[in-house]
């Protein structure tokens, strides 16, 4: 499954290479999703480390985003191939729905473009390349600093929901198996400490880590909320993102608005409230990830009030009453369930996530441990939040 914050959507500010820089290899990948056009410019894309990503470009030719998906990480790529194309096919038919009615807003769904084979990919030895189409005259944010911005963050999340809410969820393979079931990740985190069972705990990390243990051990009887809801059939999987961070909502250049939702490799069945409590736990933490100033943390009530308006200003309308009263639940669970798997792969030996420093994951799990205990700090203030949005206001 991909780490968090792992890979940022395209976006069209980046210029290309010149020709005579493209790779050969590139060179030819690309030419067999161009339609015999001749290709001019393969230059990287974002800065991701799960897929490779290109921007291709040539004369007479549209832009289009050349991938070559990460089988490690997706071990079954054409099954993520094939979410890809179903909620394609499904989200089309709803903008045909639609119609273009006057003052409609732009949206767009990156489109899955075949090769010269017709597939939908290109395979070469164990590397499969697939190409979709680039939204362009589009920027992204790396984090939120008004609430203007979180609205359309908001907007974006909760268009991409309304589009896909009716998709039966069992047209979709689950291509993460496990990703987002607090329940498992607890598990494998008793595992680790099992197995690490006698080892000393030692200076400043020492201190650090019995504290993080004793807060994991103070919520984890209540950290399989949604999943007993789920189990319950209180609430029902639907189509989800499983990665809506901030920089994969993808803003005109020039009104700002929230155009597309992108990298959709992660598209799967699950809940949506663990698409609405992941983009709040990165978008209402203004200090990031990787901040060092612990007592600083703190979950953003204003950015949080405005991405909430901007999500129910579109997809209000198929939330039901269990989803709306399991909402907090998902706030509060998003940024524990990153902190506990941070703090697992760093008594794990920093064996899943990039790290750049010793204690790196340490230092990531705390932050989302008190970032945790704002939101738990203002429960009363979020559920008023989360009033508003159960009433349309």
């Amino acid at each position: 499954m991909p780490p968090p914050s792992s890979a940022p959507g395209p976006s069209s500010e980046q210029g290309p290479s010149p020709a005579a820089a493209i790779e050969p290899r590139l060179a030819r990948i690309a030419a067999a999703f161009a339609g015999g056009r001749p290709v001019r410019a393969v230059s990287p894309l974002g800065n991701g480390n799960i897929n490779l990503t290109y921007l291709v470009e040539g004369d007479g030719l549209e832009p289009f985003v050349l991938q070559r998906l990460n089988t490690k990480v997706f071990p079954q790529p054409k099954l993520v191939m094939a979410n890809l194309l179903a909620i394609s096919h499904h989200v089309a038919g709803r903008l045909r729905q639609e119609g273009r009615r006057p003052g409609a807003r732009r949206w767009e769904l990156p489109r899955v473009l075949p090769a010269a084979s017709g597939e939908p990919w290109l395979e070469e030895g164990d590397d499969l390349w697939r190409a979709i189409s680039h939204v362009g005259h589009t920027t992204s944010l790396e984090a939120l600093r008004t609430p203007a911005q979180a609205r359309e963050v908001g907007y974006g999340l909760g268009r991409f929901h309304e589009l896909l809410h009716d998709l039966p969820p069992e047209r979709l393979a689950d291509t993460l198996e496990g990703f987002h079931i607090t329940p498992g990740y607890l598990a494998h985190y008793h595992a680790i400490c099992g197995a690490a069972d006698g080892r000393e705990l030692a200076g400043r990390d020492g201190e650090r880590e019995a504290w993080a243990h004793r807060f994991v051990a103070e919520r984890e009887g209540w950290a399989g909320v949604l999943e007993a809801a789920k189990a319950a059939g209180e609430l029902p999987p639907r189509p989800i993102h499983g990665d809506p961070k901030v920089n994969n909502v993808l803003l005109d250049a020039t009104s700002g608005e929230a155009v597309a939702l992108v990298d959709l490799d992660t598209v799967k069945p699950g809940l949506v409230h663990y698409d609405i409590g992941d983009a709040l736990r990165s978008g209402c933490n203004p200090l990031g990830e990787d901040t060092t100033e612990l007592e600083a943390v703190r979950f953003d009530l204003d950015l949080c009030g405005a991405l909430l308006e901007g999500y129910g200003a579109v997809a209000h309308g198929f939330l039901s009453p269990a989803d709306h009263h399991y909402l907090f639940d998902a706030i509060r669970l998003l940024s524990f369930e990153l902190g506990l798997r941070f703090f697992t792969d760093h008594l794990a030996g920093d064996v899943y996530f990039h790290t750049r420093r010793p204690g790196h994951n340490l230092d990531r799990a705390l932050v989302q441990f008190h970032l945790t205990r704002s939101v738990e700090a203002q429960e009363t203030e979020i559920r008023g939040l989360l009033t508003q949005l159960r009433e349309g206001r």
